[in-house]
């Protein structure tokens, strides 16, 4: 199926698919293969695990996020190399979180009429690889080896266009907040898988490959606190 087709009959159906919700019980990074993080359920009936590494497939996806495939990514060019990880902050409506408009917007379904702040998303056609939630639910829109739109404009170094060479990774937050320990222990893991995967050279902010244009993640992303739960780090951090 391509993906534009995917991204169609996810538009129908990702809605349908159960949310997982979680309260961090237990922040704190367990190393080794079978790694969990205990969780208790925001239903208060038991715990649950939410798994502490994210193996990436040959295919470039990660099977224990859920897949909700976006039509917003094409090929990346020939012999491009993925070295470089972005950091992102997104929320819709701003501000407001645990809502589905970025399953919408990242899948060409989100409704404009909703909320008056998506006057400014009409036509816009925007993707990352991955999402996490404040709960710590990892969402991936995007294989890895597929180019995801979501750096726009943007250089590092002397290159360009960050898409072709980056993977993007979205947390649900804002400039303005704190973010939640789940959040950092899941992108401590994923980065680190990414790290193992790929030839990753750099992590950095939306705001460091797009000054000036972008702000994200913010002020309130706490860089050493991820540095610190990563067990393997990129050169540039």
């Amino acid at each position: 199926m391509s993906p534009l087709r995917e991204g169609r009959e996810t538009c129908r159906t990702w809605c349908a698919a159960p949310s997982v919700a979680f309260m961090c019980r237990v922040p704190r990074l367990l190393k080794g293969a079978d790694s969990f993080i205990a969780v208790k359920t925001t239903a208060g009936k038991g715990f649950a695990r939410l798994p502490m590494t994210f193996p990436v497939g040959a295919d470039g996806r990660v099977r224990r996020a859920r897949q909700v495939p976006s039509p917003n990514q094409d090929a990346r060019p020939e012999r491009a190399t993925i070295d470089l990880l972005v950091i992102h902050n997104i929320s819709l409506p701003p501000g407001q979180f645990g809502g589905d408009d970025v399953f919408r917007l990242f899948t060409n379904c989100i409704k404009l009429q909703d909320n008056p702040a998506y006057a400014s998303l009409e036509g816009l056609r925007v993707s990352a690889h991955f999402f996490i939630r404040r709960n710590g639910e990892l969402i991936q829109f995007v294989p890895c080896h597929r180019r995801a739109w979501h750096a726009g404009v943007s250089r590092w170094g002397m290159r360009t266009n960050c898409n072709d060479f980056s993977v993007g990774i979205e947390l649900e937050g804002t400039d303005d907040r704190p973010f939640e320990e789940a959040q950092y222990q899941v992108l401590a893991a994923l980065a680190s898988s990414l790290c193992t995967t790929y030839p990753v050279r750099d992590m950095l902010g939306h705001s460091d490959v797009a000054p000036g244009r972008k702000t994200d993640p913010g002020p309130h992303f706490d860089w050493q606190r991820l540095k610190h739960l990563m067990t393997v780090c990129p050169r540039h951090f």
